[in-house]
């Protein structure tokens, strides 16, 4: 029986993230994939197997939404798209892909793996002393953010396409400095 550990992934601080984007992803390329994971809330295998024309328009621009389609989400029910943002867009403009897929696989066969994209990840994890973290951490940090930031759960949830909102609240961490602040404003 396969256990599914992904609300387990580490969130990523400021600081991991700001390190993995400037020293750990070597490339324009990988930026801008793990870029889509964290700024969209994708799953790695949704960002793998994005189509260039769900980010770019046919004369090159970044289109306004990221579109990943519903044959590539998890439970293939709906197709999602989400505003890009300023940081995407500036990862997105030091790429561009020429093909078909986004992020094209070996030899311009098809997209890159998964499990190619986690090689590089954890990479890069390892020579920046990243513990506990996994393509999911990005996810994980991009729900876990937008409700710290006062997002709606229902908002939330169209995002990333978690079909109830019990099963989006296992990636919502609860840090014990949330706990305090609770406590804090209590008035009696």
């Amino acid at each position: 029986m396969k256990i599914d550990r992904h609300d387990q992934a580490k969130i990523l601080s400021p600081d991991e993230i700001k390190s993995l984007f400037e020293s750990g992803l070597k490339t324009a390329r990988d930026r801008a994939l793990f870029g889509v994971c964290l700024y969209t809330g994708a799953r790695i295998a949704e960002a793998c197997s994005l189509h260039t024309k769900d980010v770019y328009s046919i004369d090159g621009s970044i289109r306004p939404r990221v579109t990943i389609r519903r044959g590539n989400t998890k439970g293939k029910s709906s197709t999602r798209s989400i505003p890009v943002g300023t940081e995407l867009r500036v990862l997105l403009e030091n790429y561009s892909s020429q093909k078909v897929y986004l992020f094209p696989g070996r030899h311009g066969r098809g997209h890159i793996h998964p499990d190619s994209a986690d090689k590089i990840l954890r990479a890069a994890f390892l020579e920046l002393r990243i513990e506990g973290a996994s393509t999911h951490s990005f996810r994980r940090t991009c729900l876990t953010q937008m409700h710290k930031r006062g997002v709606p759960l229902k908002v939330i949830q169209k995002i990333s396409g978690h079909k109830t909102l019990s099963a989006l609240q296992k990636y919502l961490e609860v840090l014990d400095e949330d706990l305090d602040e609770a406590i804090a404003t209590l008035v009696f």
